[in-house]
Protein backbone atom coordinates (compact mmCIF):
# COMPACT_ATOMS: atom_id res chain seq x y z
CA UNK A 1 0.00 0.00 0.00
CA UNK A 2 1.39 3.04 -1.39
CA UNK A 3 1.31 6.60 0.55
CA UNK A 4 1.89 9.78 -0.72
CA UNK A 5 1.29 13.65 -0.10
CA UNK A 6 -0.05 15.46 -3.02
CA UNK A 7 -1.12 19.62 -3.30
CA UNK A 8 -4.62 20.03 -3.37
CA UNK A 9 -6.85 23.15 -4.59
CA UNK A 10 -10.05 23.58 -2.32
CA UNK A 11 -12.52 26.45 -2.78
CA UNK A 12 -13.47 28.10 0.52
CA UNK A 13 -17.11 28.99 -0.58
CA UNK A 14 -18.22 25.38 -1.66
CA UNK A 15 -15.61 22.93 -1.23
CA UNK A 16 -14.78 22.07 -5.10
CA UNK A 17 -11.91 20.36 -5.35
CA UNK A 18 -8.97 20.62 -7.94
CA UNK A 19 -5.89 19.42 -8.44
CA UNK A 20 -4.23 23.06 -10.13
CA UNK A 21 -5.19 26.88 -8.81
CA UNK A 22 -8.07 28.43 -10.75
CA UNK A 23 -9.13 32.01 -10.93
CA UNK A 24 -12.79 31.19 -11.30
CA UNK A 25 -14.33 28.22 -9.27
CA UNK A 26 -16.45 26.10 -11.76
CA UNK A 27 -19.08 25.01 -9.45
CA UNK A 28 -20.07 28.02 -7.36
CA UNK A 29 -18.75 30.73 -9.89
CA UNK A 30 -16.94 32.92 -7.67
CA UNK A 31 -13.43 34.26 -7.91
CA UNK A 32 -10.21 34.09 -5.45
CA UNK A 33 -11.57 31.52 -3.36
CA UNK A 34 -9.23 28.63 -3.99
CA UNK A 35 -6.48 27.71 -1.58
CA UNK A 36 -3.85 25.20 -1.32
CA UNK A 37 -3.56 22.01 1.24
CA UNK A 38 -1.66 18.96 1.60
CA UNK A 39 -3.39 15.74 1.56
CA UNK A 40 -2.30 12.08 2.03
CA UNK A 41 -3.20 9.19 -0.44
CA UNK A 42 -3.17 5.93 0.07
CA UNK A 43 -3.03 3.88 -3.16
CA UNK A 44 -3.98 0.25 -2.96
CA UNK A 45 -3.27 -1.93 -5.84
CA UNK A 46 -5.31 -4.97 -6.20
CA UNK A 47 -7.64 -3.12 -4.31
CA UNK A 48 -12.16 -4.86 -4.80
CA UNK A 49 -14.33 -2.67 -5.67
CA UNK A 50 -17.64 -2.98 -3.04
CA UNK A 51 -20.50 -3.51 -5.46
CA UNK A 52 -23.71 -1.93 -3.66
CA UNK A 53 -26.82 -4.39 -3.05
CA UNK A 54 -29.15 -2.93 -5.85
CA UNK A 55 -32.08 -4.52 -3.88
CA UNK A 56 -31.25 -3.27 -0.89
CA UNK A 57 -32.69 1.09 -0.80
CA UNK A 58 -35.87 0.76 -2.90
CA UNK A 59 -37.60 4.26 -3.99
CA UNK A 60 -40.99 4.61 -1.87
CA UNK A 61 -43.74 6.80 -3.59
CA UNK A 62 -44.53 10.09 -1.56
CA UNK A 63 -48.14 8.80 -0.50
CA UNK A 64 -47.27 5.93 1.03
CA UNK A 65 -44.76 7.61 3.31
CA UNK A 66 -45.86 8.00 7.17
CA UNK A 67 -44.95 11.62 8.73
CA UNK A 68 -42.77 11.24 11.83
CA UNK A 69 -43.13 13.89 14.85
CA UNK A 70 -39.54 14.43 15.39
CA UNK A 71 -38.98 13.78 19.39
CA UNK A 72 -37.25 16.80 20.99
CA UNK A 73 -35.36 17.81 23.71
CA UNK A 74 -36.68 21.04 25.34
CA UNK A 75 -33.58 23.39 26.77
CA UNK A 76 -33.93 25.59 29.55
CA UNK A 77 -34.22 28.48 27.18
CA UNK A 78 -37.33 29.70 26.02
CA UNK A 79 -36.04 32.02 23.59
CA UNK A 80 -33.25 28.88 22.50
CA UNK A 81 -36.57 26.88 21.56
CA UNK A 82 -37.89 29.33 19.87
CA UNK A 83 -35.64 29.63 17.42
CA UNK A 84 -34.88 25.42 17.26
CA UNK A 85 -38.52 25.85 16.39
CA UNK A 86 -39.48 23.94 19.74
CA UNK A 87 -36.15 22.25 20.84
CA UNK A 88 -33.23 20.37 20.14
CA UNK A 89 -34.32 17.43 17.69
CA UNK A 90 -32.95 13.95 18.50
CA UNK A 91 -29.91 13.32 16.27
CA UNK A 92 -29.59 16.66 14.13
CA UNK A 93 -26.21 18.88 13.96
CA UNK A 94 -27.03 21.88 14.79
CA UNK A 95 -24.18 24.80 14.30
CA UNK A 96 -24.07 28.29 16.45
CA UNK A 97 -21.86 30.76 14.89
CA UNK A 98 -20.68 34.45 16.08
CA UNK A 99 -17.73 36.61 16.64
CA UNK A 100 -15.32 35.92 19.24
CA UNK A 101 -16.71 36.90 22.88
CA UNK A 102 -20.23 37.65 21.46
CA UNK A 103 -21.43 34.53 24.51
CA UNK A 104 -21.81 31.41 22.28
CA UNK A 105 -19.88 29.19 24.82
CA UNK A 106 -22.14 30.50 27.77
CA UNK A 107 -25.23 30.13 26.01
CA UNK A 108 -24.63 26.91 25.62
CA UNK A 109 -22.91 26.32 28.72
CA UNK A 110 -25.57 28.07 31.20
CA UNK A 111 -28.03 25.65 29.19
CA UNK A 112 -26.89 22.20 29.83
CA UNK A 113 -25.71 22.72 33.55
CA UNK A 114 -29.58 23.32 33.67
CA UNK A 115 -30.40 20.33 31.85
CA UNK A 116 -30.11 17.75 34.46
CA UNK A 117 -31.59 14.55 33.51
CA UNK A 118 -29.41 14.04 30.59
CA UNK A 119 -25.90 12.82 30.20
CA UNK A 120 -24.03 15.45 28.54
CA UNK A 121 -20.38 15.79 26.70
CA UNK A 122 -19.05 19.36 26.34
CA UNK A 123 -15.52 18.82 23.93
CA UNK A 124 -13.71 22.04 24.69
CA UNK A 125 -10.99 23.06 22.03
CA UNK A 126 -9.61 26.39 22.91
CA UNK A 127 -10.47 26.37 26.74
CA UNK A 128 -9.40 24.29 29.31
CA UNK A 129 -11.30 22.63 32.20
CA UNK A 130 -10.08 25.13 34.88
CA UNK A 131 -11.48 27.88 32.63
CA UNK A 132 -14.77 25.98 31.82
CA UNK A 133 -14.91 25.23 35.54
CA UNK A 134 -14.75 28.70 36.55
CA UNK A 135 -17.24 29.89 33.97
CA UNK A 136 -19.79 27.73 35.43
CA UNK A 137 -18.98 29.01 38.89
CA UNK A 138 -19.80 32.46 37.77
CA UNK A 139 -22.77 31.12 35.98
CA UNK A 140 -23.72 29.54 39.82
CA UNK A 141 -24.55 26.31 38.30
CA UNK A 142 -22.93 22.70 38.91
CA UNK A 143 -23.97 19.63 37.54
CA UNK A 144 -22.67 16.04 37.34
CA UNK A 145 -24.23 14.82 34.51
CA UNK A 146 -21.86 17.38 32.68
CA UNK A 147 -18.18 15.71 31.48
CA UNK A 148 -15.88 17.95 30.26
CA UNK A 149 -13.10 16.83 27.41
CA UNK A 150 -10.31 19.25 25.98
CA UNK A 151 -9.48 17.36 23.27
CA UNK A 152 -8.81 18.32 19.63
CA UNK A 153 -8.30 15.03 17.83
CA UNK A 154 -11.44 13.80 16.53
CA UNK A 155 -10.49 10.13 16.61
CA UNK A 156 -9.52 10.40 20.50
CA UNK A 157 -12.84 12.33 20.90
CA UNK A 158 -14.93 9.28 19.21
CA UNK A 159 -12.86 7.01 21.58
CA UNK A 160 -13.96 9.07 24.91
CA UNK A 161 -17.79 9.33 23.33
CA UNK A 162 -17.89 5.55 23.50
CA UNK A 163 -17.00 5.45 26.94
CA UNK A 164 -19.42 8.04 28.36
CA UNK A 165 -22.31 7.67 25.72
CA UNK A 166 -23.88 11.07 26.22
CA UNK A 167 -26.72 12.10 24.75
CA UNK A 168 -26.13 15.45 24.14
CA UNK A 169 -22.68 16.81 22.49
CA UNK A 170 -21.20 19.86 21.97
CA UNK A 171 -18.00 20.67 19.93
CA UNK A 172 -16.80 23.85 21.03
CA UNK A 173 -15.42 24.95 17.99
CA UNK A 174 -15.64 23.07 14.54
CA UNK A 175 -12.75 24.93 13.71
CA UNK A 176 -10.05 23.74 16.54
CA UNK A 177 -11.15 19.92 15.63
CA UNK A 178 -8.72 17.84 13.38
CA UNK A 179 -8.60 14.11 12.12
CA UNK A 180 -5.18 12.76 12.70
CA UNK A 181 -5.01 11.01 9.33
CA UNK A 182 -4.99 14.32 7.25
CA UNK A 183 -1.66 16.54 6.70
CA UNK A 184 -3.63 19.48 6.93
CA UNK A 185 -3.96 21.72 10.13
CA UNK A 186 -7.13 22.33 12.05
CA UNK A 187 -9.55 24.29 10.59
CA UNK A 188 -8.57 24.16 7.32
CA UNK A 189 -11.19 23.87 4.55
CA UNK A 190 -10.82 19.92 4.16
CA UNK A 191 -10.65 19.27 7.87
CA UNK A 192 -13.54 21.52 8.70
CA UNK A 193 -15.37 19.07 6.37
CA UNK A 194 -14.04 16.47 6.98
CA UNK A 195 -14.82 16.67 11.04
CA UNK A 196 -18.29 17.78 10.26
CA UNK A 197 -18.83 14.64 8.22
CA UNK A 198 -17.82 12.46 10.29
CA UNK A 199 -19.84 14.05 13.20
CA UNK A 200 -23.45 14.19 11.16
CA UNK A 201 -22.89 10.66 10.43
CA UNK A 202 -22.54 10.15 14.28
CA UNK A 203 -25.41 12.37 15.17
CA UNK A 204 -27.41 10.06 12.29
CA UNK A 205 -26.30 6.63 13.40
CA UNK A 206 -26.56 7.30 17.42
CA UNK A 207 -29.66 9.60 17.45
CA UNK A 208 -27.26 11.82 19.94
CA UNK A 209 -28.36 15.44 18.94
CA UNK A 210 -24.81 17.40 18.29
CA UNK A 211 -23.95 21.51 18.46
CA UNK A 212 -21.03 22.67 17.16
CA UNK A 213 -19.37 26.49 17.58
CA UNK A 214 -18.04 28.17 14.42
CA UNK A 215 -16.28 31.40 14.42
CA UNK A 216 -16.83 33.71 11.44
CA UNK A 217 -14.64 35.11 9.11
CA UNK A 218 -14.23 39.27 8.75
CA UNK A 219 -17.12 39.54 6.09
CA UNK A 220 -19.52 38.28 8.92
CA UNK A 221 -20.21 34.40 7.56
CA UNK A 222 -19.13 31.33 9.28
CA UNK A 223 -15.40 30.51 8.43
CA UNK A 224 -15.02 27.45 6.24
CA UNK A 225 -16.24 26.25 3.62
CA UNK A 226 -19.70 27.27 2.55
CA UNK A 227 -20.49 23.23 2.47
CA UNK A 228 -20.23 22.97 5.96
CA UNK A 229 -23.64 25.19 6.25
CA UNK A 230 -25.30 22.52 3.56
CA UNK A 231 -23.75 19.38 6.07
CA UNK A 232 -25.61 21.22 9.12
CA UNK A 233 -29.08 20.83 9.93
CA UNK A 234 -29.87 23.84 11.70
CA UNK A 235 -27.37 27.10 11.24
CA UNK A 236 -27.70 29.62 14.42
CA UNK A 237 -26.28 33.11 14.19
CA UNK A 238 -25.80 34.87 17.78
CA UNK A 239 -24.73 38.07 17.06
CA UNK A 240 -25.32 41.33 18.49
CA UNK A 241 -22.63 45.10 18.87
CA UNK A 242 -20.09 44.12 22.56
CA UNK A 243 -20.51 47.78 23.01
CA UNK A 244 -24.33 46.76 23.85
CA UNK A 245 -25.71 44.30 26.28
CA UNK A 246 -28.27 42.92 24.27
CA UNK A 247 -27.68 39.81 21.83
CA UNK A 248 -30.07 38.36 19.13
CA UNK A 249 -30.18 34.74 18.22
CA UNK A 250 -31.06 34.10 14.62
CA UNK A 251 -32.16 31.12 12.59
CA UNK A 252 -30.27 31.07 9.12
CA UNK A 253 -31.08 27.86 8.48
CA UNK A 254 -33.60 25.46 9.74
CA UNK A 255 -34.98 22.04 8.80
CA UNK A 256 -37.00 21.62 11.51
CA UNK A 257 -38.60 25.15 11.93
CA UNK A 258 -39.06 28.64 10.67
CA UNK A 259 -35.69 30.63 10.10
CA UNK A 260 -37.74 33.68 10.80
CA UNK A 261 -37.59 33.73 14.51
CA UNK A 262 -35.49 35.16 17.17
CA UNK A 263 -34.04 35.04 20.63
CA UNK A 264 -33.14 38.45 22.51
CA UNK A 265 -30.86 37.95 25.75
CA UNK A 266 -29.07 40.23 27.41
CA UNK A 267 -25.33 40.17 29.03
CA UNK A 268 -25.55 40.49 32.63
CA UNK A 269 -22.87 39.59 35.18
CA UNK A 270 -24.02 35.94 35.57
CA UNK A 271 -24.54 35.31 32.03
CA UNK A 272 -27.24 35.98 29.39
CA UNK A 273 -31.24 36.54 31.00
CA UNK A 274 -33.96 35.87 28.50
CA UNK A 275 -35.34 39.22 27.38
CA UNK A 276 -39.34 38.06 26.99
CA UNK A 277 -40.10 41.68 26.40
CA UNK A 278 -38.28 42.94 23.60
CA UNK A 279 -40.66 46.41 22.71
CA UNK A 280 -39.76 47.21 26.26
CA UNK A 281 -36.12 46.91 25.89
CA UNK A 282 -36.02 48.76 22.49
CA UNK A 283 -37.86 51.78 23.74
CA UNK A 284 -36.08 54.50 25.36
CA UNK A 285 -36.42 55.20 29.48
CA UNK A 286 -38.75 57.90 30.06
CA UNK A 287 -37.29 60.98 29.69
CA UNK A 288 -38.20 64.47 31.19
CA UNK A 289 -39.01 65.82 27.85
CA UNK A 290 -39.85 65.18 24.50
CA UNK A 291 -37.36 65.84 21.55
CA UNK A 292 -37.56 66.27 17.91
CA UNK A 293 -36.14 63.31 15.67
CA UNK A 294 -37.52 60.07 17.75
CA UNK A 295 -40.66 58.03 16.24
CA UNK A 296 -41.49 55.13 17.61
CA UNK A 297 -41.75 51.85 14.56
CA UNK A 298 -43.30 48.45 14.76
CA UNK A 299 -41.57 45.63 13.13
CA UNK A 300 -41.87 42.05 12.80
CA UNK A 301 -39.84 39.13 13.20
CA UNK A 302 -41.27 35.71 12.35
CA UNK A 303 -44.47 36.15 14.24
CA UNK A 304 -43.49 38.18 16.93
CA UNK A 305 -44.00 42.26 17.05
CA UNK A 306 -42.10 44.17 18.78
CA UNK A 307 -41.32 48.43 19.05
CA UNK A 308 -38.45 50.11 17.57
CA UNK A 309 -37.34 53.41 18.40
CA UNK A 310 -36.12 55.70 15.38
CA UNK A 311 -33.61 58.64 15.82
CA UNK A 312 -33.08 61.13 12.96
CA UNK A 313 -30.85 64.28 13.13
CA UNK A 314 -30.92 66.70 9.98
CA UNK A 315 -28.46 69.78 10.02
CA UNK A 316 -27.44 71.64 7.53
CA UNK A 317 -24.39 70.23 5.30
CA UNK A 318 -21.19 71.94 6.99
CA UNK A 319 -18.93 70.69 4.01
CA UNK A 320 -21.01 71.58 1.10
CA UNK A 321 -20.75 67.96 0.35
CA UNK A 322 -24.46 66.27 2.43
CA UNK A 323 -23.32 63.58 4.44
CA UNK A 324 -25.78 60.29 4.76
CA UNK A 325 -24.54 58.40 8.27
CA UNK A 326 -26.85 54.93 9.14
CA UNK A 327 -26.77 52.42 11.71
CA UNK A 328 -29.26 49.81 12.21
CA UNK A 329 -31.01 50.54 9.08
CA UNK A 330 -29.96 50.21 4.55
CA UNK A 331 -28.26 53.63 3.82
CA UNK A 332 -29.89 52.37 0.11
CA UNK A 333 -33.13 52.64 1.51
CA UNK A 334 -32.54 55.91 3.20
CA UNK A 335 -31.24 57.64 -0.01
CA UNK A 336 -34.65 56.44 -1.66
CA UNK A 337 -37.03 57.63 1.37
CA UNK A 338 -35.24 61.26 1.16
CA UNK A 339 -35.49 61.01 -2.82
CA UNK A 340 -39.62 60.16 -2.19
CA UNK A 341 -39.90 63.04 0.21
CA UNK A 342 -38.04 66.00 -2.07
CA UNK A 343 -40.22 64.58 -5.02
CA UNK A 344 -43.25 63.95 -3.56
CA UNK A 345 -43.53 65.79 -0.65
CA UNK A 346 -41.35 68.83 -1.91
CA UNK A 347 -39.29 68.83 1.03
CA UNK A 348 -35.55 70.03 0.18
CA UNK A 349 -33.41 68.14 1.79
CA UNK A 350 -30.49 67.66 -0.45
CA UNK A 351 -28.38 70.32 0.88
CA UNK A 352 -28.85 68.69 4.52
CA UNK A 353 -26.60 66.20 6.28
CA UNK A 354 -29.10 63.25 7.70
CA UNK A 355 -28.19 60.71 10.40
CA UNK A 356 -30.38 57.74 11.12
CA UNK A 357 -30.12 55.05 13.89
CA UNK A 358 -32.28 52.48 15.29
CA UNK A 359 -31.67 52.62 19.10
CA UNK A 360 -30.62 49.09 21.25
CA UNK A 361 -27.73 48.30 18.16
CA UNK A 362 -30.77 46.16 16.59
CA UNK A 363 -30.69 45.89 12.68
CA UNK A 364 -34.16 46.41 10.69
CA UNK A 365 -35.01 45.31 7.63
CA UNK A 366 -38.37 45.49 7.52
CA UNK A 367 -39.95 47.88 5.04
CA UNK A 368 -42.67 48.54 7.81
CA UNK A 369 -40.72 51.41 9.68
CA UNK A 370 -40.50 53.29 6.39
CA UNK A 371 -43.33 55.49 7.99
CA UNK A 372 -41.25 56.34 11.32
CA UNK A 373 -37.99 56.53 9.71
CA UNK A 374 -39.74 59.90 7.15
CA UNK A 375 -41.72 61.01 10.09
CA UNK A 376 -38.64 60.95 12.43
CA UNK A 377 -36.63 62.83 9.78
CA UNK A 378 -39.28 65.53 9.05
CA UNK A 379 -39.18 65.88 12.69
CA UNK A 380 -35.87 66.37 13.24
CA UNK A 381 -35.70 68.79 10.51
CA UNK A 382 -38.54 70.95 11.84
CA UNK A 383 -37.17 70.71 14.97
CA UNK A 384 -40.83 69.42 15.66
CA UNK A 385 -40.99 66.70 18.41
CA UNK A 386 -43.30 63.69 17.94
CA UNK A 387 -45.55 62.70 21.10
CA UNK A 388 -44.33 59.85 22.31
CA UNK A 389 -47.20 57.73 22.51
CA UNK A 390 -47.53 57.63 18.55
CA UNK A 391 -46.59 54.73 16.57
CA UNK A 392 -46.17 54.27 12.81
CA UNK A 393 -46.48 51.23 10.81
CA UNK A 394 -45.93 51.55 7.22
CA UNK A 395 -44.01 51.17 3.96
CA UNK A 396 -43.78 53.92 1.63
CA UNK A 397 -43.35 54.23 -2.28
CA UNK A 398 -41.71 55.80 -4.59
CA UNK A 399 -44.70 58.17 -5.53
CA UNK A 400 -45.49 59.23 -2.00
CA UNK A 401 -48.27 56.77 -1.13
CA UNK A 402 -48.24 54.50 1.98
CA UNK A 403 -48.34 51.42 1.10
CA UNK A 404 -50.15 47.74 3.27
CA UNK A 405 -47.99 45.70 5.34
CA UNK A 406 -48.11 42.33 6.55
CA UNK A 407 -49.60 40.75 9.93
CA UNK A 408 -50.91 44.85 10.92
CA UNK A 409 -53.24 43.29 13.91
CA UNK A 410 -50.47 41.75 15.42
CA UNK A 411 -48.35 45.33 15.41
CA UNK A 412 -51.36 47.19 16.46
CA UNK A 413 -52.29 44.52 19.26
CA UNK A 414 -48.41 45.26 19.97
CA UNK A 415 -48.73 49.30 20.55
CA UNK A 416 -52.08 48.80 22.42
CA UNK A 417 -50.67 46.65 24.89
CA UNK A 418 -47.84 48.53 25.83
CA UNK A 419 -50.30 51.41 26.12
CA UNK A 420 -50.16 54.04 23.28
CA UNK A 421 -52.53 56.54 22.25
CA UNK A 422 -52.79 56.65 18.34
CA UNK A 423 -51.10 54.63 15.43
CA UNK A 424 -50.76 55.26 11.92
CA UNK A 425 -51.45 53.16 9.72
CA UNK A 426 -51.79 53.01 5.98
CA UNK A 427 -55.42 53.18 4.50
CA UNK A 428 -57.54 50.19 4.36
CA UNK A 429 -55.23 48.42 5.74
CA UNK A 430 -57.36 47.13 8.73
CA UNK A 431 -60.37 47.09 6.73
CA UNK A 432 -63.25 44.52 8.97
CA UNK A 433 -61.02 44.33 11.91
CA UNK A 434 -60.50 47.91 13.02
CA UNK A 435 -63.26 48.23 15.40
CA UNK A 436 -62.24 45.34 17.94
CA UNK A 437 -59.70 48.00 19.19
CA UNK A 438 -59.92 50.43 21.78
CA UNK A 439 -56.14 52.40 20.85
CA UNK A 440 -56.64 55.59 18.32
CA UNK A 441 -56.42 54.50 14.78
CA UNK A 442 -55.55 56.92 12.04
CA UNK A 443 -55.24 55.66 8.75
CA UNK A 444 -52.97 57.40 6.01
CA UNK A 445 -52.37 57.23 2.35
CA UNK A 446 -49.91 59.70 1.21
CA UNK A 447 -46.98 61.56 2.90
CA UNK A 448 -48.67 64.63 2.73
CA UNK A 449 -51.53 63.67 4.79
CA UNK A 450 -49.35 61.61 7.65
CA UNK A 451 -47.51 64.88 7.88
CA UNK A 452 -50.59 66.94 8.03
CA UNK A 453 -51.88 64.38 10.77
CA UNK A 454 -48.96 64.81 12.80
CA UNK A 455 -47.44 68.39 12.68
CA UNK A 456 -50.82 70.27 11.79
Amino acid sequence: MAVKTKSVYFCSNCGHESPKWLGKCPSCGEWNTFAEEKVTVTNAKGAKRVKRNPAAVKPIPLSEIQPLDEPRIHMPSEELNRVLGGGLVAGSLTLIGGEPGIGKSTLLLQNILSIRNKRILYVSGEESASQLKLRADRLGKVADNTFILCETDLNNIFTQIENVNPEILIVDSIQTIAVSDMESSAGSISQVRECAAQLLRYAKESGVPVILVGHINKEGAIAGPKVLEHIVDTVLQFEGDRQYLYRILRSIKNRFGSTSEIGIYEMVQKGLKEVRNPSEMLLSENRDEEMSGIAIGVTTEGVRPFMVEVQALVSSAAYGTPQRSVTGFDQRRLNMLLAVLEKRARFKLGQKDVFLNIAGGLKVTDPAIDMSVISAVMSSNFDISIPRRYAFIGEVGLSGEIRTVTRIEQRVAETQKLGFDKVFIPKGNLKGVKDKFTISIVEVGKVEELFKAIFA
